[in-house]
């Protein structure tokens, strides 16, 4: 059966339908809003697959070419591996979605979201969380609850829901949000140093329009919703989960007390061996894989109720800090030798290698999606390898962690950046994590901006990051500054707000529990804001500014600003002038449409090399200025010479030297480079030269009366001198006269 739903949302209509596509999924939604059209469906395996102890779930969205007209890209003309953008948003409808299920539904769950249609105007992503929730709430998969999304931004300090993409660029706030109508469970943000009270109420805003989705789904479910799979919860082991706590309850504060990581796991694993010792079947036993999985799955919980009662009830948390505090932090700035800048910052047991490098505009990151093909001159890269934690894992590609985790610190370190115009190069900074106890993406903001700083990038201002917590029982309620990687696990919140002493910058939040209410959010964010601060003093301890100038080593970029007529001087047929200027200057050199020239080098002389090169195939003549020009022809009345491409201009004989010349080839000849002073641009654009006044100058002497003499001459008291030069051509009868004065300068018409 067919069910539409139409709601006006921010001033566009949103239509959901089921029952007419994909009809053989558990679920499926279509959703339209203005003219992008997205496909969502969620589909569950028909059975539980034994000895799983997690979820298995997977979210997959995928953007299609043909959705705005375009074909892809590459060899074999199709879609191939996710883009970032893509991951980017199968991990925002991934993290609400997620803690919905019941815990103990097993089965393998698939949703998938298709992007059919995309207008210039609407991002598809709110309509693919839309829909993917949509497709979740009307199946049989248990997931019982209607769910929304939504985009705000800050344009001209007004609160605007589901800005278009023009208004995105005009925006201070680009937040995205997910949630029930009781609590808000995901946000996804960029900011433009904006208070906590203005990122509060953009929040409270983007929860009343997602109550409003909300409605919209419930109405689906109530006209189309099959009856859901019932999860039976399982029957918690009573006996064996006395007996495992009566022999750790006593050990176990003391062994989550252990500040370091690895000492703290180890403390806790021999502490569940020893008392799990006679609790176990024989290894020979059928069911001892079993039981070794239920009593570390006790265990677990034991330590997760021991560790929040802790925090609750004693003000302690896992390494002995109390609520508030932050681990000790220490940085070093300048640590690798040949970058263009880098630091190491360590927090407590994380720590953060980030390394700038500069580059040209062949640098920049060229994004190829839906929309029209941009490029990036800045953007940040995160790497997490397995040593960082003590593991061997395979090493592939960056996974979703990577690609997120470096897009929140990419938008955090966004806004304090230079403009284009004024720092024109390419900025790539990389985090590497070479440790990791919670809060990395953090720490990469912190090492990013110093490495910045060491760069000599002239930030508006220093960034930082802190991970917040939070432990939530009943009415008790703790805030945790910078978390572990423990508390993350077993807390009901993951928090995470970077910014400038002034403002915020990005926002990251995953609640698992609901009821958070303004109150407590606004807590968190002046507990956060505290934090951040002391990180910002620890960190100007190590640079408290960029540095005045580049590294030695770093590329120097000089911009020149030629004629959109002259870009294809520079190019030359098939590239071959631009590549002939590298190889002979040995810079780098990058030209746009605008006709902006960049010229790259850490050499000074091969910029002024690459400088001279450009200059010449690109300025016109000015009168006055000396030229060393090349005769590329000779006349009876004089030479022609190339001053520069293109640009010739004639030497007259009586303007060869500074004495009677009978014959032109007495004193040039083709193909030699000779000094020459423009001393007359006509009213045709013809040019007029004098070697015998460039020389007089260049020797030091004093050319007035020669230039004075000229313009006499120029102004006719020979009136034959301009006239006649036509007739020279057809004879040499014309040099008769004082220097040719009555008819060797009268006939240029004709010459031309």
């Amino acid at each position: 059966m067919k069910v539409t739903i139409e709601r006006e949302i921010a001033g566009r209509k949103m239509i959901l339908q089921t029952g007419l596509l994909a009809k053989q999924a558990n679920g499926a939604v279509t959703v339209q809003y203005g003219d992008s059209l997205i496909l969502a469906t969620a589909v569950m395996d028909s059975k539980e697959k034994e000895g799983l102890d997690f979820f298995p779930l997977t979210v997959d969205y995928r953007e299609k070419y043909y959705a705005s007209g375009k074909i892809p890209g590459g060899f074999f003309k199709r879609e191939a591996r996710p883009t970032d953008k893509e991951t980017l948003t199968c991990r925002i409808i991934d993290r609400p979605i997620r803690p919905m299920f019941p815990k103990e539904f097993k089965r393998e769950t698939q949703v998938m979201i298709s992007v059919f249609s995309a207008d210039e105007h609407n991002d598809p992503d709110i309509p693919s969380m839309i829909g993917a929730f949509a497709a979740l709430a009307i199946s049989d998969i248990p997931f019982d609850v209607s769910m929304g999304a939504v985009r705000i931004g800050l344009v001209d300090g007004q609160l605007v829901v589901n800005p278009t993409y023009s208004e995105l660029e005009l925006s201070d706030l680009n937040l995205t949000m997910a949630g029930t109508r009781d609590a808000i469970m995901m946000v996804e943000s960029g900011a433009n140093k904006i208070s906590e009270d203005q990122m509060i109420a953009a929040l409270e805003k983007g929860h009343e329009v997602i109550g409003e989705i909300a409605e919209v789904i419930d109405e689906l479910r109530s006209q189309a919703q099959k009856e859901k799979l019932v999860v039976v919860p399982e029957e918690p082991n009573t006996e064996l989960i006395e007996k495992l706590k009566s022999r750790v309850q006593s050990k176990l504060h003391d062994a989550i007390l252990v500040k370091e990581k690895s000492a703290r796991s180890e403390a806790l694993s021999t502490l569940r061996d020893e008392a799990a010792a006679d609790l176990l079947p024989a290894e020979d036993d059928p069911g001892y894989e079993a039981a070794v999985k239920e009593i570390k799955n006790i265990f677990h919980d034991l330590e997760g109720e021991e560790m929040r009662r802790m925090v609750l009830e004693e003000g302690l948390r896992a390494d002995g800090r109390g609520p508030s505090d932050i681990r000790p932090i220490s940085s070093e700035v300048g640590f690798v030798p040949k970058a263009h800048g880098s630091a190491v910052f360590t927090r407590g047991e994380t720590q953060s290698l980030g390394t700038t490098t500069l580059g040209t505009s062949t640098d920049e990151l060229i994004i190829d999606n839906l929309q029209p093909e941009s490029r990036r001159h800045y953007y940040l890269h995160y790497n997490f390898p397995p040593f960082c934690t003590g593991e061997t894992k395979p090493i592939r590609g960056p996974g979703r962690r990577e690609i997120g985790h470096g897009a929140l610190a990419e938008r955090a370190i966004l806004p304090v950046l230079p403009k284009r115009e004024d720092f024109p190069y390419t900025i790539r900074i990389v985090s590497e994590i070479l440790e990791s106890n919670g809060s990395s993406s953090m720490a990469s903001v912190c090492s990013g901006c110093l490495s910045l700083m060491d760069a000599g990038v002239p930030i508006s201002e220093p960034v930082a990051g802190i991970a917040m917590g939070l432990i939530k029982e009943g009415e008790k309620h703790a805030i945790l500054s910078d978390i572990l990687g423990l508390e993350d696990h077993l807390g009901d919140m993951d928090f995470k707000v970077t910014g400038t002493a002034d403002g915020i910058t990005a926002l990251q939040m995953d609640i698992k529990i609901g009821g958070i209410t303004r109150e407590l959010m606004g807590q968190a964010l002046g507990q956060a804001k505290e934090g951040r601060l002391h990180i910002l003093g620890k960190m100007k301890e190590a640079i408290s500014a960029p540095r005045s100038e580049l590294k030695p080593h770093a590329p120097r970029i000089e911009m020149m600003q030629i004629d959109v007529d002259k870009i294809r001087d520079i190019i030359g047929p098939g590239g071959k002038t631009i590549r002939n200027i590298i190889a002979e200057s040995g810079a780098k050199i990058d030209v746009d449409d605008t006709g902006q020239v960049l010229i790259a080098s850490p050499d000074g002389e091969a910029l002024r090399k690459a400088r001279e090169m450009i200059e010449y195939l690109t300025s016109d003549v000015e009168i006055g200025k000396i030229y060393t020009g090349k005769v590329v022809r000779l006349m009876t009345f004089g030479a022609f010479v190339e001053v520069l491409p293109s640009k010739e201009g004639l030497v007259h004989i009586s303007e060869l030297a500074a004495h009677r010349v009978n014959e032109v080839e007495d004193e040039v000849g083709i193909g030699d480079a000779i000094p020459v002073k423009v001393i007359e641009i006509d009213d045709m654009g013809r040019i007029n030269l004098s070697k015998r006044i460039a020389e007089a100058e260049l020797a030091g002497e004093d050319v007035t009366e020669m230039l004075a003499e000229k313009a006499k001459r120029g102004r006719g008291d020979g009136g034959g001198d301009r006239g006649g030069r036509g007739g020279d051509r057809g004879g040499r009868g014309g040099r008769g006269g004082d220097r040719g004065r009555g008819g060797d300068r009268g006939g240029r018409g004709g010459r031309r």
